[in-house]
């Protein structure tokens, strides 16, 4: 039976982000996403928060993802004063879409 004899070198995720120009971009996407949400986060009622999470950034669309129907439809009503804060500070999101995490089961 024959065995790899080859050294194996372990890579730091930030090592292989560095390594992988497309994973750096990948990395810089979530960056930008996250701090959207931070943002905005001051608009979203206390007790909803946890309920919302920054999600896909591509190109010039957004992405919130939430835990429930009622988190996603209150959202909705408050994306106007969101795309507000977001144009003011320099974002270039020209759409924000809502998307319903549901549970893995």
């Amino acid at each position: 039976m024959a065995t790899d004899q080859r050294p194996r070198t372990l890579f730091s995720l930030e090592q292989a982000v560095g390594a992988a120009p497309s994973l750096a971009l990948l990395r810089e996407r979530i960056r930008e996403s996250q701090n959207f949400l931070d943002q905005v986060r001051h608009l979203i009622p206390p007790a909803m928060r946890q309920q919302v999470v920054a999600g896909p950034l591509q190109e010039q669309e957004w992405c919130l993802l939430v835990g429930s129907a009622a988190a996603s439809t209150k959202l909705r009503q408050m994306l106007p004063a969101i795309q507000r804060v977001l144009t003011q500070n320099g974002a270039q999101v020209n759409a924000i879409r809502i998307k319903v995490q549901t549970p893995a089961r």
